[in-house]
Protein backbone atom coordinates (compact mmCIF):
# COMPACT_ATOMS: atom_id res chain seq x y z
CA UNK A 1 0.00 0.00 0.00
CA UNK A 2 2.79 2.43 0.91
CA UNK A 3 4.57 1.60 -2.35
CA UNK A 4 1.43 2.35 -4.35
CA UNK A 5 0.92 5.68 -2.60
CA UNK A 6 4.55 6.59 -3.20
CA UNK A 7 4.30 5.66 -6.87
CA UNK A 8 1.16 7.78 -7.32
CA UNK A 9 2.78 10.73 -5.54
CA UNK A 10 5.88 10.51 -7.73
CA UNK A 11 3.80 10.23 -10.89
CA UNK A 12 1.79 13.33 -10.00
CA UNK A 13 4.93 15.27 -9.06
CA UNK A 14 6.66 14.38 -12.32
CA UNK A 15 3.60 15.47 -14.32
CA UNK A 16 3.78 18.90 -12.74
CA UNK A 17 7.51 19.12 -13.40
CA UNK A 18 7.04 18.29 -17.07
CA UNK A 19 4.08 20.67 -17.37
CA UNK A 20 6.12 23.56 -16.02
CA UNK A 21 8.90 22.92 -18.54
CA UNK A 22 6.73 23.75 -21.55
CA UNK A 23 6.22 27.45 -20.69
CA UNK A 24 9.97 27.83 -20.09
CA UNK A 25 10.71 26.37 -23.51
CA UNK A 26 8.10 28.63 -25.15
CA UNK A 27 9.66 31.68 -23.48
CA UNK A 28 13.14 30.71 -24.70
CA UNK A 29 11.79 30.48 -28.25
CA UNK A 30 9.85 33.74 -27.97
CA UNK A 31 12.92 35.56 -26.62
CA UNK A 32 15.10 34.26 -29.47
CA UNK A 33 12.72 35.02 -32.35
CA UNK A 34 13.41 38.76 -32.78
CA UNK A 35 17.14 38.25 -33.29
CA UNK A 36 17.02 34.82 -34.95
CA UNK A 37 19.30 34.42 -37.93
CA UNK A 38 17.35 31.81 -39.88
CA UNK A 39 15.78 31.78 -43.31
CA UNK A 40 12.10 32.42 -43.97
CA UNK A 41 11.34 28.70 -44.37
CA UNK A 42 13.03 27.89 -41.08
CA UNK A 43 11.23 30.76 -39.34
CA UNK A 44 7.89 29.42 -40.57
CA UNK A 45 8.81 25.97 -39.23
CA UNK A 46 9.83 27.42 -35.85
CA UNK A 47 6.56 29.34 -35.56
CA UNK A 48 4.58 26.24 -36.55
CA UNK A 49 6.42 24.10 -33.98
CA UNK A 50 5.99 26.81 -31.32
CA UNK A 51 2.22 26.90 -31.90
CA UNK A 52 2.06 23.10 -31.98
CA UNK A 53 3.96 22.92 -28.70
CA UNK A 54 1.60 25.37 -27.03
CA UNK A 55 -1.46 23.48 -28.30
CA UNK A 56 -0.09 20.19 -26.97
CA UNK A 57 0.71 21.84 -23.64
CA UNK A 58 -2.83 23.15 -23.31
CA UNK A 59 -4.17 19.68 -24.18
CA UNK A 60 -2.05 18.12 -21.44
CA UNK A 61 0.24 16.32 -23.89
CA UNK A 62 3.45 17.58 -22.35
CA UNK A 63 5.76 15.02 -23.89
CA UNK A 64 4.58 15.96 -27.37
CA UNK A 65 4.78 19.64 -26.45
CA UNK A 66 8.38 19.32 -25.31
CA UNK A 67 9.32 17.41 -28.46
CA UNK A 68 7.93 20.14 -30.75
CA UNK A 69 9.41 22.97 -28.69
CA UNK A 70 12.83 21.33 -28.49
CA UNK A 71 12.81 20.85 -32.26
CA UNK A 72 12.08 24.57 -32.66
CA UNK A 73 14.91 25.40 -30.25
CA UNK A 74 17.22 23.24 -32.34
CA UNK A 75 16.38 25.14 -35.51
CA UNK A 76 17.07 28.41 -33.70
CA UNK A 77 20.33 27.06 -32.28
CA UNK A 78 19.20 27.46 -28.65
CA UNK A 79 20.94 25.12 -26.24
Amino acid sequence: MKRTMLFVALAVASSFAIASTCPKLMKQIDDALPSAKVGATQMEEVKKLRAEGEAHHKAGKHGESEAALNKAKGILGIK
